[in-house]
């Protein structure tokens, strides 16, 4: 019996049939690309798709009536650096940047207690002159008095000629010294005109109403007209009349003969972007730049806005005829291109949120390159020529130019 088990226990050394291991492997790597290839088409096919997009903006009808375009700068056209004729350290000053002045508003003043009294003691001559008038007349009244006794007496013998003589050689003296008396008061009264002139120069006024654009000296500064002397300053401040901007635009040569005076503009200025403000030319200066071959065209404001300070930069679009108060407002528009047709419908695909939304809209009139729509807002980012395959809720990345 234990024999038996002992046979049994021996390890077959038969050799057996071999197996297709290479053959295997193969199978299961052709079987893994493929698996990886329909992988990546599917990733292809159900990805996010790439878009270009582009964003709602406004625009303005008065577009379609522009001739030509034009930049330039705001300039008042009135405009002083005040100074005073006088010299002298500045005493006060009463205005800041930004002050409104009025015509001879008083906004500076230098020391000037020399020159005032100077005017003091040209007024106190007037009165001297004046005394001596007063004092004159007295002797001229005294002496025609005197005169015509002398006379009645020497008509009766009472009085030599010799005494006569003396009394009308006193009152022709008593009246030659009134004409000098007078000429006197004359001359003082120039002279005080002349010292009161000196001490109001040393009082700036404003020239005329306007706004202080700069504050050039301050209290304690040294005031010296056509100042160029070391730590001297000229001019005390730079006042505009707002009443007077303008801008100034360079045209160029081949294309002035498309503007004339009175022409409807609109004006856009950088630091007001959303504002249009309505203009016409008011002149065209009649020279050319070389150096540029441009023409300087000056646009007047018809639309005033308080907002509108000098050398602000801005934009002119010369119109071929005014524009209606209806298309002074701007409307939402957009590039054909985001329009797609749906189910007979006009669609544009927004994004939102790493996917796109259809939205219905109604197309309107044309405005330059743009057409006016209903149904999105400014600010909106709309998917550019949208494939058919593109729907509502489908994710998409947006490609970057």
């Amino acid at each position: 019996m234990a024999a038996q088990n002992l046979e049994r226990l021996k390890i077959n050394r038969q050799p057996t049939a071999a197996t297709p291991r290479r053959r295997w492997l193969r199978y299961v790597l052709i079987s893994l690309i493929g698996v990886a290839v329909i992988g990546v088409v599917a990733a292809k096919l159900t990805g996010p798709q790439s878009v270009e997009t582009v964003t709602v903006a406004n625009a303005y009808p008065s577009q379609s009536y522009t001739l030509l375009n034009a930049t330039g700068y705001v300039v008042p056209q009135r405009k002083a650096s005040v100074a005073s004729k006088a010299q002298g350290r500045l005493e006060w000053l009463g205005v800041l940047e930004g002050s409104r002045v009025r015509t001879d508003e008083v906004i500076a003043r230098l020391e000037n207690k020399d020159v005032r009294a100077s005017f003091e003691q040209a007024a106190a001559q007037v009165k001297v002159a004046q005394a001596n008038l007063e004092q004159g007349m007295a002797e001229m009244s005294d002496a025609e008095a005197n005169l015509r006794r002398s006379n009645e007496l020497l008509a009766k013998k009472f009085i030599s000629e010799a005494q006569h003589g003396v009394d009308i050689a006193r009152y022709n003296k008593a009246k030659a010294a009134i004409s000098g008396y007078r000429s006197a008061i004359l001359s003082a009264q120039a002279n005080a005109r002349v010292a009161e002139v000196a001490a109001d120069q040393t009082v700036i006024r404003a020239p005329f109403d306007g706004v202080v654009l700069t504050k050039n000296a301050n209290v304690g500064d040294n005031i010296t007209p056509f100042s160029s002397a070391a730590d001297s300053k000229g001019a005390v401040v730079t006042i505009a009349d707002m009443e007077t901007l303008e801008v100034e635009a360079d045209v160029a040569e081949s294309n002035i003969a498309k503007i004339q005076v009175n022409q409807p503009c609109e004006i856009q200025l950088d630091a007001l972007a959303d504002t249009r403000l309505a203009g016409t030319v008011s002149r065209i200066v009649p020279t050319v730049d070389r150096s540029k071959a441009t023409v300087l065209v000056k646009v007047r404001f018809v639309d005033k806005d308080p907002r509108v300070l000098p050398d602000m930069s801005a934009k002119v679009a010369f119109l071929s005829k005014p524009v209606p108060e209806e298309d002074r407002k701007p409307v939402t528009a957009v590039q054909p291109t985001t329009i797609a047709q749906r189910e007979g419908r006009n669609v544009v695909f927004a994004v939102k949120d790493d996917a796109v939304q259809e939205m219905a809209v109604t197309p309107g009139r044309k405005i330059g390159e743009l057409v006016r729509v209903d149904g999105v807002k400014p600010g909106d980012k709309l998917v550019v020529n949208p494939s058919e395959k593109l729907k509502s809720g489908m994710k998409i990345s947006v490609t970057k130019k």
